[in-house]
């Protein structure tokens, strides 16, 4: 979710993190108020020994050493895919069991927040290979995904069974009952809903969703094909999941306080004993509030996924455009930027003397198509009370409603950061019809208003309006209602919202991982009424909203397709596929540029956009072991005997490398590449990559793309797979002639045997 209209709801979350902080960090202020308050706390234990059932005494032991007798402070454990609890403490408390032994981390739990069809037809034509998406080894079973968010709304058409199989034999989750959910809910497309109880909000105890993001991710993943889907008429056609044949088990982690840390965790422990096969994840922290990795939940629940074969596909934020802004970048999560698809919303402006202006917009404006509605500069509408500029701007109480009431009121927000959202409640506060907004500030995404005629327009636009408002005497306009604009170039690119790397985590770990379709993405809704709805209409069962919250579910939904048509595939191998098979270029068959006109780099998009069919059939994976993980863990810190702790899957000889340096996180055999290139004048290292194509017998060339001073060796300088060797391995060498880099460089490293195209993109960095 992104955009103005949520901009209260992240405040209001970020204002909650904000408290969650300050609750903690002033227990040393002497205040045995601060210091005995009592709030959730998260123990993190590690891995959860599945031959050892005794896990709750374990919890019960720890956690009675500190409370007195008979007092119930335990709100959750985890026992599933990891060890710990969730328990009411005391910073003091808190602080006690942190020494114990055992424990990894005790931590408040976070408030996070939400990341918040036309997309899936503009990816399968940016297909660049004809591949058969059809291939022989089909599963019988098609996957489970897995979703935390806001819940879902069940009778949704876009989650209808007709036509589904049996629920698997293997899934072993279950519908929770509520008063508004009930077990006949779930069918064959949904197979599992469960929700979270909020303590401070027990209305929110239903796996129903009363917020809607849920619902849209859900349907973006895997909604079943329901055609003359729109919203009021806007963006017509077919509404589809990227994965209609996958099943579907909801986790409701978010409520109207936000998406609680211990809930998190409690879903992914859940999803990991009931079987589901992916996970999608379109919420996290704000970039002002990023935790480590022992206090974050979404990585610490991410990690045990994967160690269960569970790949976690999460959004990066939306707090672009700025370096170091995106958040769940851990090198096990398939971590999604956001980039647009080739459809437009345009809200145009006719005026007096016939000309039309071009206006981004979602309104259902119920004016006339002909221009007769008077029209007028915001500051010539000025208050008493304000000053040119704020009038200008149309900030709150700077306008007169006396030249304004019945008029359409231009206004312009150069300097400003008002949004356009304000200004159309400062304008129909006075009584006006109409707003046209001259800003350059998030071009890429139509921002819905409703039946209120709103539009934005560009600077260089707002020009033309201006000298015609000055060149009369009595200007007029109409804004017209919003139409579907498609094949709009060029597309994709990166909008200002989504976040950036490099990643805070690592800078030797590429992030983002891949960018998918994440503006003006329409796909189901709720279906309870509680938007407001446009006169004589009834409520739309579809929306339109942006943000990478969206982006994610289309990577989702890609990631379960591979899986239910190639069931062994393990995570880290679909991941590589998706990565490696995508694109850089655009419609114009230029490259990918970002909302302000430059080109793209993998700090916007990570590998690329992502396309539909070259995943099913990639041609070479590489594939992140387990031990690759291990030693990350190792690299940024964490000692063997807390690696051994945390992980279930560490082998008995697991040591840490003798050499600790975090460059050599650079090694992990991930599918892209990202080197420390500081003081060094060559770094070398390997990767491995398996052949999972249909021929037995072929051989890789490889094709280098690198910046110039940038020298780049591969050996051997060809991959010769044959029956006995599926997996080789090679070494790369980057050498370079400058005596420092001034800036971060990009290049890639694409191996091709004619039919496959595996391209890894690489940052050198300063």
């Amino acid at each position: 979710m992104k955009g103005n209209d949520t901009l209260l709801l992240h405040l209001f979350y970020t204002l909650l993190l904000f408290l969650g902080v300050r609750s903690s960090s002033s227990a040393g202020n002497g205040s045995n108020d601060v210091t005995n308050r009592k709030e959730v706390y998260i123990v993190y234990m590690g891995a959860a020994d599945s031959t050892d059932a005794s896990f709750r005494n374990d919890h019960a032991q720890v956690l009675n050493s500190v409370l007195r007798r008979n007092e119930n402070a335990l709100v959750r454990n985890y026992k599933h895919g990891f060890s710990g609890f969730a328990a009411r403490l005391s910073k003091k408390e808190a602080t006690s069991i942190a020494q114990k032994p055992g424990v990894v981390s005790v931590f408040p739990g976070p408030v996070l927040k939400l990341h918040t069809t036309r997309s899936w037809d503009f990816l399968k034509y940016q297909t660049q290979v004809k591949i058969d998406t059809k291939p022989n080894a089909v599963s019988k079973s098609s996957s489970v995904i897995g979703i935390l968010d806001t819940g879902i709304w069940p009778e949704a058409a876009s989650f209808s069974d007709k036509g589904m199989g049996p629920v698997p034999s293997r899934w072993k989750g279950t519908c929770m009952k509520s008063q508004d959910f009930y077990s006949s809910n779930c069918n064959r497309k949904l197979i599992g809903a469960r929700y979270y109880a909020d303590p401070n909000d027990s209305g929110d105890n239903t796996a129903r969703d009363s917020n809607g993001h849920g619902t849209h991710v859900a349907g973006t993943a895997a909604g079943v094909m329901v055609t003359n889907a729109s919203y009021y008429g806007v963006a017509t056609g077919c509404a589809k999941g990227g994965s209609p044949e996958s099943r579907l088990a909801v986790y409701r982690v978010c409520s109207n306080f936000g998406c609680r840390g211990s809930s998190i965790l409690a879903a992914f422990d859940d999803a990991i004993a009931d079987g589901v096969d992916l996970l999608s994840v379109s919420l996290g922290a704000s970039t002002g509030f990023r935790p480590d990795l022992t206090s974050d939940p979404i990585s610490l629940g991410a990690f045990h996924a994967m160690e269960h074969g569970i790949l976690v596909v999460c959004s990066a934020g939306n707090d672009g455009p700025s370096s170091y802004t995106l958040v769940n970048d851990a090198p096990w999560i398939l971590t999604v930027a956001a980039s647009t698809i080739d459809r437009n919303f345009l809200s145009n402006i006719v005026l007096g003397d016939n000309k039309i202006i071009k206006g981004k917009a979602i309104n259902l404006s119920p004016l006339s198509n002909s221009p007769k509605y008077p029209l007028i500069y915001g500051e010539s509408a000025k208050a008493n009370s304000t000053s040119l500029v704020e009038a200008r701007q149309c900030h709150p109480n700077s306008l007169d409603g006396n030249k304004v009431k019945g008029k359409i009121v231009v206004c312009d927000d150069k300097n400003d950061k008002y949004s356009t959202r304000k200004k159309v409640a400062t304008v129909k506060a006075v009584g006006g019809i109409g707003l046209v907004h001259i800003t350059d500030q998030n071009e890429a995404i139509a921002s819905n208003y409703g039946d209120f005629p709103a539009t934005v327009i560009s600077s260089k636009d707002g020009v033309t309006i201006l000298q015609y408002i000055n060149s009369t005497s009595n200007p007029v306009a109409t804004i017209l209602a919003t139409t579907s604009v498609l094949d709009y170039k060029p597309a994709p690119l990166v909008p200002n919202f989504s976040s950036r790397g490099p990643s805070s985590l690592s800078s030797n770990i590429l992030k983002p991982d891949i960018a998918a379709p994440g503006v003006n993405i329409l796909a189901v809704w709720i279906g309870n009424g509680t938007e407001v709805v446009p006169k004589g209409k009834k409520p739309s069962l579809y929306k339109i909203i942006s943000g990478t919250s969206m982006a994610c579910p289309h990577v989702s939904g890609l990631a379960s397709s591979v899986k239910t048509r190639n069931p062994t595939r393990s995570a880290s191998s679909i991941k590589s596929a998706i990565m490696t098979s995508a694109i850089q270029s655009n419609n114009l068959k230029a490259p990918i540029t970002t909302e302000s006109g430059s080109v793209a780099t993998p700090y916007d998009y990570g590998a690329g956009e992502m396309t539909t069919s070259e995943p099913l059939q990639p041609g070479l994976v590489y594939e992140t072991s387990s031990v690759d993980y291990l030693n990350f863990l190792c690299y940024i810190g964490f000692n063997v005997t807390t690696v051994k702790v945390i992980s279930k899957t560490v082998p008995r000889n697991f040591n840490c490398p003798k050499d600790l340096s975090s460059d050599h996180i650079s090694s992990i055999n991930y599918p892209s590449i990202a080197i420390n290139f500081s003081g060094k004048r060559a770094v070398n290292l390997s990767r491995t990559v398996t052949n999972v194509g249909e021929d037995d017998e072929t051989v890789y060339s490889p094709i280098v793309d690198a910046p110039s001073g940038v020298h780049v060796t591969l050996t051997p300088n060809k991959l010769r797979f044959t029956k006995s060797s599926k997996k080789l391995s090679y070494r790369v060498i980057f050498s370079s002639t400058l005596t420092s880099l001034k800036e971060d460089l990009f290049g890639s490293i694409t191996w091709s045997n004619g039919k496959y195209m595996v391209r890894s993109p690489f940052v050198l960095t300063k």
